[in-house]
């Protein structure tokens, strides 16, 4: 069987692809609004053990017209796609999968939730941020941080040449430089909401902004500590729901 083709297809099938996945907001976003669209498509999460499993994929009945992608798989997807859209490329990770005539193609839309989620709450004085992680969800928050002309630096556990930072070298940095923090980490997701990335959160002010693409909880201990300190707090929500419908848009393109 080819990807996206059946010989009678009645119903178009979209899902999530990622590992460890049932918390996922996707599958009942989508899901919503296909009941109240009265749209014949359906949305299933599919978790893989190994990226290797994707393959399997072409067997489902119906066929699959469109994928989102999430951890930990949103760079380990590309070998498997025919082809990759130049911002997706740009960020070197893939959030979103179009089908179509048995062709899979890549995009992220990732930075477009997370730069129209963020815009609304950016002060002139929030000239420098500090990316918390190095996996594919940093990549598309950096892409958007250059769009918005932030200057940004990553920090991560282990010394490299792309990360100014990390966690045990910031503790001497400090945050006084650095307004916007944004945790890319998944470090406080349910259920292990009593955990945060560590920084030196006693340096917080009112003029921070604290984003944390995890939105399950609602309020992680990250963004406790920003909002002990009045900084500006902001979760994933959002950002989830512009990227989703983003998706919806490529998908029906």
């Amino acid at each position: 069987m080819v990807w996206g083709k059946t010989e009678t297809t009645y119903m178009r099938n979209f899902g999530l692809l990622g590992k460890n996945i049932d918390y996922s907001f996707s599958r009942g976003y989508f899901k919503e609004k296909f009941e109240t669209q009265k749209l014949e498509c359906t949305y299933k999460n599919f978790d893989l053990e190994t990226i290797e499993e994707f393959e399997q994929l072409k067997t489902t009945d119906p066929p699959i017209s469109g994928l989102n992608v999430t951890i930990p798989y949103k760079q380990e997807v590309i070998p498997f796609l025919d082809a990759i859209d130049i911002q997706a490329q740009d960020i070197g990770a893939v959030n979103t999968i179009k089908i179509e005539n048995g062709k899979l193609i890549g995009y992220n839309t990732d930075h477009y939730g997370f730069e129209n989620s963020l815009k609304p709450y950016l002060k002139p004085y929030h000239k420098k941020a500090l990316i918390l992680g190095t996996g594919g969800a940093s990549k598309a928050v950096a892409f958007a941080l250059k769009k918005l002309d932030i200057h940004f630096e990553y920090v991560s556990r282990s010394e490299s040449a792309k990360n100014k930072y990390t966690y045990e070298s910031l503790k001497d940095e400090g945050l006084k430089n650095y307004q916007i923090i944004i945790n890319c980490t998944p470090i406080g997701t349910f259920p292990d909401i009593n955990i945060c990335p560590d920084i030196p959160y006693k340096d917080l002010t009112s003029n921070h902004l604290l984003f944390d693409l995890i939105y399950n909880p609602e309020v992680t201990l990250f963004l406790k500590h920003g909002k002990e300190k009045m900084a500006t707090t902001l979760n994933g929500l959002e950002m989830l729901r512009l990227q989703a419908e983003k998706s919806w848009e490529i998908w029906n393109s």
